[in-house]
């Protein structure tokens, strides 16, 4: 039996670590230098795998639903028809997705018509009524009357020049968006109806993935750090499931208050605006906003008054919806301040847009409570514990009998 030559084990160790270094430079500098083309080739893939992003979504909305009914028809069925259960869970929470979605376009589609053919009725008398009031200010006023008749020429010349030359190329090119956005719709509801075929293959097959990935996770790492890898992702997962979950519920909610508060205040298009505030009400602490002012806009051409009723009425709601409702479905349910909320929308909107608002506050709370461990256990290496204790005793109270992470 031949002994390891020390020697010869620390040449190979080097060579390693050298070989290691320079394949990581290699990496960054394609990284750096190739980003653009890198870009292009996720950009590519990931509208080839569209359908399979948009079952992945849907299947992880629908599954506490298909749990929950499930448990429920086991009471009913009884253990021994799991796969009975299963299969009606699925199929049960599908439905009930398809007709929510199907009673909010019934809801929104004919009232969407009818103001767009309001507007288009009602808008000429109202940019008319609008002219004659800045002809009779301009009248009021004589001062006005020299520079209306010394720039007014002006605009008005530009204005026809416009109206011969400009407005044709802009109604082209508004024929040309719209033939492109009619083919991007398409192209959506293909893989909306690909993803929901995805989703119930997924939600089928839930238990093995998850068995696999299992397997997978404790293949490759140790039995540690799988351990502890392992622990985040459930963690993750009760952060997005917990806050989308809520989030979702909590919308559902403002959007019947929304409706019933603009029937007994009378105001036009009563379904359109409360689903308009519902579903916006799912972006954290800017969505009222993003939902309020179209809505606002489009009751200020039907009569101004309404949409200052209107306002008032939002601001009302959404003080009932941040004090009393939300924090009832949602609880502490991120962990993070009013400070770190507001950072993760800005970050992650100003990334991936209202996808990014949605889904910023659960990612960076994982993200948070990633470091936060690091920190309580770089604490404990170094024998400052206390340095936490001090934190949660002075910050958290309601955290100062919990015990410091145990170390990794």
């Amino acid at each position: 039996m031949k002994l390891k030559n020390p020697e010869n084990e620390k040449y190979i160790k080097a060579s390693l670590a050298g070989f290691a270094a320079i394949a990581a430079g290699l990496v960054l500098f394609f990284l750096i230098f190739r980003s653009e083309a890198l870009g292009r080739g996720v950009d590519k893939i990931a509208g080839i795998l569209k359908p399979f992003l948009y079952g992945a979504v849907i299947a992880y909305i629908l599954t506490p639903f298909c749990n929950r009914i499930k448990t429920g028809l086991l009471k009913v069925f009884g253990k021994d028809r799991e796969k009975l259960a299963g299969a009606l869970s699925i199929a049960l929470a599908m439905l009930l997705a398809i007709l929510i979605v199907a009673l909010l376009f019934m809801l929104v589609l004919p009232q969407l018509v009818d103001s767009i053919e309001q507007l288009s009725k009602t808008l000429p008398g109202k940019i008319q009524e609008g002219g004659n009031r800045i002809d009779q200010f301009v009248k009021d006023h004589p001062q006005l009357q020299d520079l209306w008749k010394q720039y007014g020429a002006q605009w008005e010349t530009k204005l026809e020049n416009w109206t011969q030359n400009g407005l044709p190329k802009l109604a082209q090119k508004i024929l040309g968006s719209a033939a492109t956005y009619v083919q991007q719709t398409f192209t959506v509801l293909k893989n909306v109806f690909l993803g929901i075929l995805v989703s119930i293959y997924i939600l089928i097959s839930r238990r093995r993935f998850g068995a696999q990935a299992k397997m997978l996770l404790h293949g490759i790492f140790p039995n540690r750090a799988a351990r502890v890898i392992e622990k985040e992702i459930h963690y993750a997962d009760r952060m997005f499931n917990g806050f989308l979950v809520g989030k979702i519920i909590d919308s559902a909610i403002i959007g019947v208050l929304c409706f019933i508060g603009c029937l007994v205040l009378h105001l036009e298009s009563s379904a359109l605006i409360a689903v308009i505030v519902g579903v916006t009400n799912i972006i954290p602490f800017f969505g009222p906003f993003i939902g309020a002012i179209p809505c606002a806009l489009m009751l200020v051409i039907q009569n101004p008054a309404h949409a200052l009723t209107f306002l008032i009425f939002v601001v009302l709601l959404q003080q009932l919806d941040g004090n009393i409702i939300g924090p009832r479905i949602l609880g502490d349910s991120t962990g993070l301040s009013s400070f770190w909320v507001l950072f993760a929308i800005l970050l992650f909107g100003g990334l991936w847009g209202v996808t990014g608002m949605i889904v910023g506050v659960p990612l960076f709370a994982v993200f948070y409570d990633i470091i936060r461990q690091l920190v309580s256990i770089g604490l404990g290496r170094h024998g400052r514990s206390g340095l936490e204790a001090a934190y949660k005793e002075e910050f958290h109270p309601e955290l100062k009998s919990e015990k410091t992470e145990a170390k990794v």
